[in-house]
């Protein structure tokens, strides 16, 4: 968790600085990205809100994301975690949305993604989406690695 919080450090104060806010939408990480962004002092100035969307019901009641509008589109891809990303960022009003959308493991997904496998998105004045393989079934390691992979990926977007 420290080496989570320490990227949520750099990321509050970029938010801080700019005075802008952020909502997370996360599934396999069950919650990790939201606890980093929280831990750091003075979270309540840019953090708005996260979900953690792990089933149809959490997409439809969380996010609002109904069942016609994932026409084409599967859980644990990239358009599905630029959508995810898009809704939070709608649904809380906020500067920037993250998501992030995979299977940790110890086995794959019902769509074929095999463990350690996720992907992340972030709206914002530009969207971005990434996919990361991380080749483990480390069920613990891989919500670690997702969580310190997409809070990175969102530092990086911020620093644009």
């Amino acid at each position: 968790m420290k080496e989570l919080v320490a990227i949520a450090e750099k990321i509050a104060v970029k938010l801080i600085e700019r005075r802008q806010t952020i909502a997370v939408a996360e599934s396999s990480t069950g919650g990790l990205i939201s606890a980093s962004l929280l831990a750091v002092p003075g979270a309540s100035a840019y953090f708005l809100g996260g979900a953690v969307v792990y089933t149809r019901d959490a997409r439809r009641i969380l996010v609002d994301i109904p069942d016609e509008a994932m026409k084409g589109i599967r859980s644990a891809s990239e358009p599905y975690a630029k959508l995810l990303a898009s809704q939070i960022r709608n649904r809380f009003a906020t500067d920037w949305g993250l998501s992030e959308t995979g299977a940790t493991g110890p086995t794959g997904n019902r769509y074929g993604d095999v463990a350690g496998h996720s992907c992340m998105g972030i709206a914002g004045p530009e969207t971005s989406v990434m996919t990361l393989e991380t080749g483990s079934n480390d069920r613990l390691g891989n919500m670690q690695v997702f969580a310190a992979t997409a809070l990175n990926f969102l530092l990086q977007n911020l620093s644009r």
